[in-house]
């Protein structure tokens, strides 16, 4: 079976025009360089329609004719089209077959971040590590604070904060422009896992996965926010970049295990939030020892105190540790974090300080 190409896929999507009130027939949506981010894996092909968000509600029943349209190309597996109104690059089926891309100016956002006062990125050079879980725990005893909290699940590839908030649904529009993001246990949460099937892949190119960062960022109704969490994607790559240099951050947290080759990939997300001016407010000890819920043993298993001995050498705080412990895992997997249902437990008060320590760092 041949190979699905670029050339292909905006060949079929020319069929699909938008209709003008003179009745002439439109223009096809290839020709008014509306589709962008195209990526083809596996027989699964994946793209953009560029609109003016003004339109969203309307250009819906374009989306869904110019998916069926590439879903019916011979030998695509599944189609799926996206809605955006962050415009990085457009194709026309010449360019596609000589490879080259038109570049088009950016669309204007709308900025639903604007009233966020503080926002934190927790992060780390490798995946892995109990980033998302130390996240979500966080966000919730900063709730518990009495602060009006956020949490942006920017993890793309790997959206947890559906199964770890108890969350799902897709987000509504009341607008037309902007997103609402979903609502549990007083936190408000957004997440490609809200628009993506829990087994379904997202096979994105990069500009696919910029402008959807960007998206969730500054199309999303956030409302007023004393501090937004964002859990970053693991690594220092462009994702991470396109946070670190769109979002007006005010601080980072580097989760790392304690093992010295995790350690390795925790300095290389410190520095690269350092390249890009945004301050790290300390590193977090993850994993750092196995406390048995029988007997109460602590080992070692990935060794101990390796993140505090660099925090030291780094000049940078050191913000606390968090065992390997069943309570912990067991009630992110339910969607029930341990901050909430076990308020009193010691891993909840660990989260607690850490926390605490964050906050009065900002202020």
């Amino acid at each position: 079976m041949a190979k699905t190409t670029e050339a292909q896929i905006l060949l079929a999507l020319e069929e699909i025009t938008i209709p003008t009130k003179n009745n002439d027939g439109g223009k096809n949506i290839v020709a008014l360089g509306m589709i962008s981010g195209i990526a083809i894996k596996d027989r699964m092909v994946q793209f953009s329609i560029e609109i003016d968000p003004e339109k969203a509600d309307e250009m819906e029943d374009i989306r869904k004719k110019a998916e069926q349209c590439v879903n019916n190309i011979d030998g695509v597996l599944s189609a799926t089209a996206i809605l955006t109104a962050e415009a990085k690059e457009s194709y026309n089926r010449q360019q596609a077959v000589s490879g080259k891309k038109s570049k088009k100016p950016d669309s204007s956002k709308i900025n639903g971040a604007a009233n966020i006062k503080y926002m934190v990125a927790i992060a780390s050079g490798k995946g892995g590590v109990g980033k998302s879980t130390i996240s979500v725990n966080i966000a919730l005893s900063l709730k518990l604070m009495g602060l009006k909290v956020g949490l942006l699940d920017a993890d793309v590839f790997g959206p947890s904060m559906p199964r770890m908030t108890g969350v799902s649904g897709k987000p509504q529009s009341i607008d037309g422009n902007s997103l609402e993001p979903l609502e549990n246990y007083g936190i408000k949460i957004m997440s490609m896992g809200f628009m993506v099937a829990e087994d379904q892949p997202v096979v994105w190119r990069g500009p696919m996965v910029m402008g959807a960062l960007q998206q969730m960022l500054n199309d999303v109704n956030w409302g007023e926010l004393d501090i937004l969490i964002i859990d970053m994607p693991p690594g220092t790559g462009d994702a991470q970049l396109t946070i670190s240099q769109n979002a007006p951050l005010n601080g980072a947290v580097i989760v790392s295990t304690p093992q010295d080759i995790a350690l390795i990939d925790a300095k290389k997300g410190l520095n690269m939030f350092l390249k890009v001016n945004v301050p790290v407010l300390g590193i977090i000890e993850n994993m750092s020892y196995f406390l048995c819920p029988q007997c109460g043993h602590q080992s070692d298993i990935f060794g101990h105190g390796g993140a505090r001995a660099e925090a030291k050498k780094l000049d940078c705080k050191f913000l606390g540790e968090i065992p390997l412990h069943m309570d912990i895992r067991t009630t992110s997997d339910n969607g029930n974090p341990i901050v909430i249902s076990q308020p009193n437990n010691q891993h909840s008060l660990i989260y607690n300080d850490i926390a605490d320590k964050i906050w009065n760092d900002l202020n």
